[in-house]
C-alpha cells in the first residue's frame, strides 16, 4: 500500500509535517470557465449589471478566498501569500475565463489557493448575475501550471 501523506500511522487524517522542508519560491496558476448567455456576458463587459461591477467584486472574492484556503479545506497549511491575482477575459460570446496566479515563498505549494481563487471568483460571478441567468455553468476548473518545490515545474498539456 502506498504511503498516504494525509493519514497518520493509525489511519487518521493528519496535516503533513513540512517543518523539515526548505522554504522555496512557489507559484501556481489555475483556470475556470463560466458559460452564460451572451446578454449576461455583454452586461459584465459593459459594466452595467444590476448588482454592480461584477468583475471587481469577483476579483476581490477570489483574492480573499485564496487567503482563506486553509480555513476552507481541511489539512491545508496556512500560507503567507506574497501575491494573488485574479483576471477575467471573454473567451467567446458566452464564455468568461477566470484565471488566478498565486505566489509564496514557503515550505508547501499554492495549488489549492489558486484553485480556490478561481472557484470562488466564478461562484461570485454566478451570484451577481443569477437573477437574470440561472442557467450559467462553471466548468473546467483546473490547475494550469505550478513551479517550485520538490516536484518542480508542471504545466498542463506538456
Amino acid at each position: 500500500m502506498p504511503n498516504l501523506t494525509h493519514l497518520n500511522d493509525r489511519g487518521e487524517a493528519a496535516m503533513v509535517d513540512v517543518s523539515g522542508k526548505a522554504a522555496t519560491a512557489r507559484e501556481a496558476r489555475a483556470l475556470a470557465r463560466i458559460r452564460m448567455s451572451p446578454e449576461s456576458l455583454r452586461s459584465i463587459v459593459a459594466g452595467d449589471a444590476a448588482k454592480g461591477d461584477v468583475l471587481a467584486v469577483a476579483r476581490v472574492a477570489g483574492i480573499q478566498a485564496a487567503k482563506r484556503t486553509s480555513d476552507l479545506i481541511p489539512l491545508c497549511h496556512p500560507l503567507a501569500l506574497a501575491k494573488v491575482a485574479v483576471e477575467f477575459a471573454p473567451e467567446d460570446s458566452s464564455t468568461l475565463t477566470v484565471t488566478s496566479l498565486c505566489r509564496v515563498t514557503g515550505q508547501t505549494g499554492v495549488e489549492m489557493e489558486a484553485l480556490t481563487a478561481v472557484s470562488i471568483a466564478a461562484l461570485t460571478v454566478y451570484d451577481m448575475l443569477k437573477s437574470n441567468d440561472r442557467g450559467m455553468t462553471i466548468e473546467n476548473i483546473g490547475l494550469e501550471a505550478k513551479s517550485g518545490g520538490k516536484s518542480g515545474t508542471w504545466q498542463r498539456g506538456t
